[in-house]
């Protein structure tokens, strides 16, 4: 069976789904949905659709019989829940970008009309299908390390593409988005809850928003990095960030074409002496937080503290796993096994395809996932997806709590915060 897919948000990701789900041979695109019409009609020329197969809206898809056997959905995230519902009630299986909705009431009506229709709903939570994570939970399932009792895990979201996506960025400001631990976040707290195997029990967690305020703006600086005095000993230089990507077909695709339609050193300059990414970053537009720790107990007792940070290379996630009888410590691109009785160490190596940015597909994890989604459409085999509508909802669960956590300098017990279950 060929599956069929329909983009539903035509940017950065669901642009890059289309693509890799044409290069591996996963899928054919048949309809594309997006508002801007030059994304638009560069997605539909690159995979040759018909005029009847391009929409402006998806409420104009949604208004046709079935075209695909299955959507991605690759709206803003404040935009999810409308189509996703539309879609499921079509009898679409779903490929729902992460987050699946910013608040709960609009996840439990993704998640409730894809049960009534009995469809498959898949998030992207793409951490969950590369090897390295594969092999990762198979160690700590058969026992290796006997009994985990607590887990460390930190997210180096990197310097730069912090200031690229949240200051600068679509998800800068909650209002307009969601939190930072949602819209960034969620894919590590569903996988902590897929490592560890039990439902969070209790959630701290601390945090704020403690470098790119106004009042951290250097002497002297502008409003725009291209006309800046002091832009060539500024770390966070859009001009720098970005003019050293031209010329990268993969770089040219995110962060670029972000930025701007023409990856030219023209068309770059004129949309940072315009656009939102030219911006300093210490205009005070931005309100998400830049730090956050996340503090968790499971059932049980075992716990995890989660780190999120700005202040770093953006690179792959770094987990330390401490069990009764060993412990596992990996990076991505490597796991260490020690064994505690027979006090010896093996290491599992492990080849990323590229690094760990979305350019570069999360180091293949995107290609993963998506094999896993399609081949569980052609097959009709549901098991393939792990992040299907339950165990989305409940690590979105964790997510809010954790805000509700920081917000309030509270302790949150899942069992008070979680309203009563789907009907």
């Amino acid at each position: 069976m060929t599956v069929t897919l329909a983009i539903v948000g035509a940017g950065a990701r669901g642009a890059s789904y289309a693509r890799i789900a044409a290069a591996e041979h996963l899928a054919t695109v048949a309809a594309v949905v997006d508002p801007d019409p030059a994304r638009r009609k560069a997605l539909a020329e690159e995979f040759a659709l018909p005029d009847d197969r391009v929409f402006e809206d998806w409420t104009q898809l949604a208004a046709r019989p079935r075209l695909a056997d299955a959507a991605v959905v690759a709206t803003p995230d404040r935009l999810h829940a409308d189509p996703a519902v539309a879609l499921a009630d079509l009898g679409y299986a779903l490929l729902l970008e992460k987050p699946m909705a910013p608040t709960e009431k609009e996840a439990r009506r993704i998640v409730e009309a894809s049960v009534r229709n009995d469809i498959l709903l898949g998030v992207c939570h793409v951490l969950r299908y590369t090897p390295y994570s594969l092999k990762l939970k198979q160690l700590v399932t058969d026992g290796r390390i006997g009994d985990v009792v607590s887990v460390e895990h930190l997210e180096p979201v990197g310097w730069w593409h912090q200031a690229h996506s949240y200051v600068r960025g679509q998800w800068a400001v909650e209002a307009q988005s969601s939190s930072m631990l949602l819209a960034k976040s969620c894919h590590d707290i569903d996988w902590l809850g897929h490592i560890v195997g039990r439902p969070v029990a209790r959630v701290s967690s601390f945090g704020g928003l403690r470098h790119f305020r106004p009042e951290n703006k250097p002497d002297g600086a502008g409003d725009r990095c291209v006309s800046c005095p002091v832009e060539r000993t500024c770390v966070y230089s859009a001009v720098r960030i970005y003019e050293r990507f031209l010329g990268d077909p993969v770089y040219e695709q995110w962060p670029l074409g972000v930025v701007t339609d023409d990856v030219s050193p023209d068309g770059l300059r004129a949309a940072l002496a315009e656009g939102p990414y030219g911006a300093c970053v210490y205009s005070g537009r931005n309100d998400v937080v830049d730090h956050q720790v996340v503090n968790l107990e499971y059932e049980g007792g075992i716990t995890a503290s989660f780190t999120m940070t700005a202040f770093t290379a953006l690179d792959f996630r770094k987990t330390r796993i401490f069990g009764s009888g060993g412990s596992l410590e990996g990076d991505g691109r490597r796991i260490v096994l020690h064994d505690f009785l027979t006090d010896t160490q093996h290491t599992f190596d492990f080849d990323p395809e590229g690094g760990a940015s979305a350019a570069d597909g999360h180091g293949g994890a995107d290609t993963e996932m998506l094999r896993a989604f399609l081949t569980a459409v052609a097959d009709d085999d549901r098991s393939l997806v792990g992040s299907g509508p339950y165990e989305t909802l409940e690590s979105h669960l964790v997510v809010w709590a954790a805000e509700r956590a920081r917000r309030d300098g509270t302790v949150v017990r899942m069992d008070d915060s979680s309203p009563a279950p789907l009907s």
